[in-house]
């Protein structure tokens, strides 16, 4: 490329003069327009020229020519600032940037009025479409704004609709766990659930009984308690659990698992040996420091955000759901460690 051309913007009217067709021409093989007659000579001499003159086309111009732009829009009311739940942004990213499109991430911290600035923004831009995210599983309303543009809720959902969504399956994750401390050898097995309601609550709850179920071990109640999804409940649920006989214990989330493991160690007791341990959400700050390290199971942020992507542009492949407005179910998977023998 010249230094006169390197000096100054080159422009569609340059690359035409320099392929010896009109404007139109260039517009429609920048823009890789459907139907254009262009023949392929004239294709190859605009190419040439785009390459011999280094242009680059301006990405308003094409975005307001197209109605679209390379961008995927990522709305999140805190899993910016949730380092735990933030691989959901590295796997959206990773994945837009697989298929040719840029990331815009906007941090609402659950404030209305921001989350309405930053959708209307995005639709300004004409993004491909907008995932909207939350850094916990639950139910959401969406927003009327989103129904402007394609859109995929991301570890959310909206009940008693059929809104496009990726969310953890959390009944095979809580059927995970307990099949752990089954092929251990466990039978009496306690599981501390949260005292929230919410679908990890209800879906770990199914799983750990469908996994009873089907390993033919009758399900006792007396061996489901409920607590804090906080260290403390942990901690607070161990004694109940010995006395009603458990030698293993599912918890809700790595948090509980630790109380759990604090309350054990004043006891003396030893893990696994006494009592085999898992958790859930694999929150490795935890999980993997504690001792014996915890085995859990994954809530699996990174695929959620990469699925939300395929979800939105229409890639199959994803999880359990039909493809078509339901949820598609992406699989929490096991993390082994030392807690169980």
């Amino acid at each position: 490329m010249s230094s006169e051309h390197a000096r100054q913007q080159v422009t569609m009217r340059d690359v035409a003069d320099a392929a010896g067709v009109s404007v139109a021409t260039v517009s429609h093989v920048v823009n890789n327009k459907k139907g254009a007659r262009i023949g392929q000579d004239a294709r190859q001499r605009v190419k040439d020229a785009i390459q011999e003159l280094g242009y680059r086309p301006n990405a308003m111009a094409k975005t307001l020519s197209s109605g679209s732009s390379n961008f995927i829009g990522l709305v999140a009311d805190a899993i910016a600032t949730t380092p735990f739940a933030g691989q959901i942004i590295h796997g959206a990213q990773d994945e837009a940037w697989k298929h040719g499109y840029v990331l815009l991430v906007a941090n609402t911290e659950s404030d209305p009025a921001a989350e309405e600035a930053a959708i209307a923004m995005m639709l300004e831009h004409q993004v491909r479409g907008i995932l909207y995210s939350t850094w916990f599983h639950r139910a959401i309303t969406v927003p009327p704004a989103l129904h402007e543009t394609d859109y995929v809720l991301v570890d959310c959902y909206e009940p008693h609709t059929r809104a496009p969504a990726v969310v953890p399956d959390e009944v095979q994750g809580g059927r995970t766990a307990t099949e752990l401390l089954l092929q251990a050898g466990h039978r009496r097995i306690a599981f501390i659930n949260t005292t929230s309601p919410s679908p990890a609550q209800e879906g770990r709850l199914a799983g750990y009984r469908s996994a009873l179920d089907a390993a033919g071990v009758a399900f006792d109640e007396q061996l489901v308690l409920y607590a804090p999804s906080e260290q403390e409940g942990g901690y607070a649920a161990l004694d109940t659990v010995l006395a009603r006989g458990a030698t293993a214990v599912f918890c809700h989330n790595d948090r509980m698992a630790m109380g759990l493991y604090d309350r054990a160690h004043e006891r003396g007791l030893a893990i696994p040996g006494d009592l085999a341990v898992v958790g859930f959400d694999n929150q490795e700050v935890i999980a993997a420091h504690l001792r014996p390290p915890l085995t859990t199971v994954a809530l699996p942020h990174y695929e959620l955000g990469a699925a939300g992507v395929r979800r939105l542009l229409g890639i199959d492949g994803d999880g359990d759901g039909d493809g078509d407005g339901a949820a598609s179910l992406i699989p929490c998977p096991p993390v082994l460690r030392a807690s169980i023998t």
